[in-house]
């Protein structure tokens, strides 16, 4: 008891195939089929508890490593190391468990969408049910200002208009009539149809259900939503490869090590177990992921300043990342709100400003526009009233915009004259009229489409109007025509309409272009990232708003049925050139999110229709509306702009790229001096030497300065330049060959500068723990010297602002000295260390060779950026 196309499906055959009258379903039939169809809800999700949830969070391989390091650590009894290495893993768990779980949580915001309560015809009586009860055959009655709460085939419709903005994108409301029209016809145009979700918004129809719960239209946007699967961002996807094959590699040297220091260098095996674990831990980056994750909340708390809400925090990263922003029109590029921009009388063409539905902005050129003002005053049903600041528009937004203009032109946007009659707007004579009372007499305003209304009129040009309206129409211009003619009576005589009518003018209405959102988009094309419009709403009006906002091609625009002609392939190739799409459905921008993933991209997608909730699930950063967006486009995306700003998108992509540059200059700072206090312990196992630092100073030396300097870079301000840089691609590695290249150069000056140090102490005839205490300390100068080098990867640290540091560096360093001091001269921290002071002058020495290190990569650094130059 399904049918396919209902909206092709004439009335009489829709009735029949579900075997139904306009009388409706008894309520004995309507409980069969409720038991038989199921309640008209989308379907409930599994979900994991919240314990099994957090459980898996220490599914992870590095994760693992370090619950293995923590064991062994706290069999040594170095508690200390234990709990360093159980908070990080447990900070971790907890973020990925509050963070999981958007498919579920958009699902359910979808689900409250539908209508609660439904008005429908049982036993040939009108009645009120819960929406839940209704079933395909049901007969809905619905007037202005219902919630449609099932997918309806219409059976009558008066006057019918319907918001469907949420499912196709169209800001205006669209008329609704009851013969059939194509099969292939777009969702936006199947006027034979009402959809579960939307909103009656003038008008009363009555409408047969067709389809309830997951079948609706809306229930297979919800199912696409469940069924797409959600890509993990490049960075995260990256480190966790990155860190399951940095812990094989480890892992392995450290066996080796132990093998090796027990059977060949014979070395007492619990000597040699605190060795490799001191080298294990130094060499996994255990503080990494915390450090990751403090990074990404300061760019949450930086984004929210800039009005972009973070639901999932590796969305930061990804939105530094994009390469292409894939934008809805209504309410993110446009206001979602009418304006009257042009209107055409006999007497020239007008300009008209404005913002809003506020009734104040210039005419330009001036000139006397009093009596198309007064008509689109009278001829309305609408109100405008201003709240908080904000003008809001009560009704059809097309008439708010009418009200505004009649403020703008004559000052005032409240009707002065009594009604007397009216015919209300109907599809089938395609205009409104409404006889008002006037100091001469009444007066009949009309307002229509201007293939009606200008028929109606005398002494005019037929042909040369509809010219001028189709040449407004094709600037992306919704046309109205107004006319009015005296009455001496108190009810409007329909046929004296008719060629009777004194011709007032052409009003030409458009959603605008966010003014701020040009100079977004100018912005974007800078940073390299290009914009693309996927749309619901027609061909002509995207591509007007396209050429206003600056899209680089705006000129051709894909269709929804342009888009069912390609295959993947195809489409892959299309996406690259096209910047306009337009009459699309939900499986349309997910696949064009899809084919621009296909080709190495990271996309960004905004949206704030249900419609969008697919498509911002499966784009590398989805970005809901927070103002005007629905709540299953907020619950489906990765960020949310709370001020509906298109301009905070390009705010968000700067604080995404600085987050990204600090992400990097961790892993830079980390990585390499992690290889140096490794690869200094490991050749002198090898060589069969003294170790220049006992295990129990590499475990100090990671305790504190893993987290603390590789902390510090995550509050590191925007580099210069940053949104000059183009966007990083999608497979570009974490270990690039710049940064290996790094890694093995820090790490061969580690070599030479801490076995030199221990050597200069032994060739001097200092004691081994004094050696080894200098050594100690030379580890920890070349890693605060190291971080004053990668603070500035992109330019040179030869500045006064790259030596002046920030505050949280400074703090950092102050911390680690005094703490070095303790460990250097208290004599209770010496007996833990092994530790004997430092003659001054030694101390020194240390200073000069931590500078002559920062030099050394400086001039590295120079050389290789002059080369890409």
């Amino acid at each position: 008891m399904q049918i396919d196309d209902p909206h092709s499906t004439s009335v009489e055959t829709c009735l029949e195939l579900l075997d139904a009258s306009t009388g409706g379903l008894s309520r004995t039939e309507a409980a069969r089929r409720l038991h038989a169809f199921g309640p008209n809800r989308l379907p409930e999700t599994r979900r994991r508890g919240r314990l099994l949830r957090f459980l898996a969070q220490f599914h992870n391989l590095l994760i693992y490593v370090l619950l293995g390091a923590a064991a062994v650590t706290a069999l040594l009894q170095h508690w200390v190391d234990t709990g360093v290495i159980l908070a990080v893993v447990l900070a971790n768990a907890v973020i990925g468990h509050l963070q999981e779980g958007k498919a579920e949580a958009a699902m359910a915001a979808i689900r409250n969408i539908l209508a609660p309560h439904a008005s429908v015809l049982r036993d040939g009586a009108r009645m009120t049910v819960d929406g839940t009860d209704l079933v395909p055959g049901d007969i809905v009655v619905l007037e202005a200002g219902d919630k449609v709460p099932a997918d309806l085939r219409l059976i009558e419709a008066r006057g019918l208009s319907a918001q469907e903005a949420i499912l196709t994108g169209e800001s205006v409301p669209v008329e609704k009539t009851v013969p059939s029209v194509a099969a292939h016809a777009p969702l936006g145009d199947r006027r034979s149809m009402l959809w579960s979700g939307t909103l009656v918004t003038q008008g009363t129809a009555k409408g047969l259900v067709v389809h309830t719960g997951g079948a609706t239209e809306i229930g297979r946007i919800g199912g696409l939503v469940e069924g797409v699967e959600q890509l993990t961002t490049p960075l995260v996807a990256q480190m966790d490869n990155f860190a399951r094959w940095l812990s094989f590699l480890i892992l392995l040297i450290a066996a080796l090590l132990l093998v090796y220091g027990y059977f060949i260098g014979h070395h007492a095996f619990g000597e040699m177990l605190m060795v490799v674990i001191g080298v294990a831990v130094a060499a996994i980056p255990e503080g990494l992921p915390a450090v990751m994750t403090i990074t990404l909340a300061i760019g949450v708390q930086a984004m929210a300043r800039r009005h972009a809400i973070v639901r999932h925090l590796p969305a930061i990263e990804a939105i530094g990342s994009v390469s292409v922003i894939c934008t809805d029109k209504t309410g993110t590029l446009t206001r979602n709100e009418m304006l009257v921009a042009v209107v055409e009388t006999p007497d020239g063409i007008f300009e008209i400003a404005g913002e809003g539905y506020a009734p104040a902005g210039a005419v330009t050129p001036a000139g006397d526009l009093s009596r198309l003002a007064r008509a689109a005053l009278l001829c309305n049903d609408a109100a405008i009233t201003c709240r908080d600041g904000i003008w809001i528009a009560e009704g059809d937004p097309m008439e708010g915009a009418l009200l505004a203009f009649a403020g703008k032109v004559i000052g005032d946007h409240r009707p002065d004259g009594r009604r007397l009659d009216a015919i209300p707007f109907d599809s089938r004579h395609r205009f409104m009229a409404v006889l008002s009372e006037g100091q001469g007499g009444g007066l009949v305003h009309v307002k229509g489409a201007p293939e009606r209304v200008l028929r109606m009129c005398g002494g005019i040009d037929l042909s040369d109007w509809h010219e001028r309206a189709e040449i407004m129409a094709s600037r992306g211009l919704r046309v109205l025509a107004l006319a009015e003619r005296k009455e001496s009576g108190e009810e409007i005589d329909p046929a004296a309409l008719e060629g009777g009518l004194t011709f007032l003018g052409l009003v030409g209405l458009i959603d605008p272009p966010r003014p701020e959102a040009i100079a977004a988009v100018a912005e974007c094309r800078a940073a390299g990232i290009r914009v693309k419009m996927i749309t619901g709403d027609h061909a002509g009006t995207a591509a007007a708003i396209a050429a206003r906002i600056g899209l680089e091609n705006s000129s051709r625009v894909l269709t929804g049925a342009d888009l069912d002609k390609l295959d993947d392939a195809q489409l892959a190739l299309e996406v690259a050139g096209v910047d306009v799409f337009a009459r699309t459905s939900p499986e349309h921008k997910l696949r064009l999110v899809m084919a621009l993933q296909a080709n190495g991209l990271s996309v960004a997608m905004t949206g704030d229709g249900v419609n969008d909730a697919p498509a911002l699930k499966r784009a590398d950063a989805g970005i809901a509306m927070g103002q005007k967006g629905s709540e299953a486009a907020k619950e489906a995306a990765d960020l949310v702009l709370a001020n509906d700003n298109f301009a905070s998108i390009v705010a968000a992509v700067r604080e995404g790229r600085t987050v990204y540059d600090n992400l990097t200059k961790v892993i830079s700072w980390t990585l390499p001096t992690n290889a140096g206090e490794s690869v200094v312990v490991v050749l002198a196992l090898l060589a069969g030497l003294a170790l220049p630092v006992t295990a129990v100073q590499i475990l100090w030396i990671n305790l504190i300065t893993a987290i603390t300097l590789g902390l510090a870079l995550a509050f590191e301000p925007s580099e210069p330049g940053s949104m000059a840089r183009p966007p990083r691609r999608r497979d570009a590695p974490i270990l690039s060959g710049s940064l290996v290249w790094h890694v093995v150069l820090v790490a061969m000056l580690f070599l030479a500068a801490v076995f030199g140090i221990f050597s200069y102490a032994v060739d001097r005839g200092y004691p081994l723990a004094l050696a080894q205490t200098m050594a100690m300390n030379t580890v920890v100068v070349l890693e605060i010297f190291h971080l004053f080098f990668i603070r500035n990867i992109y330019s040179t640290s030869l500045t006064w602002a790259a030596a002046q540091g920030t505050k949280v560096v400074w703090r950092v360093i102050i911390a680690i000295t005094i703490a070095q001091f303790a460990v250097t001269y208290v004599p209770a921290l010496q007996a833990v260390l092994g530790t004997r002071p430092v003659p001054l002058m030694d101390g020194v020495l240390i200073l000069v060779v931590g500078a002559v290190f920062f030099a050394i990569i400086e001039i590295e650094k120079q050389i290789r950026l002059g080369l890409r130059r």
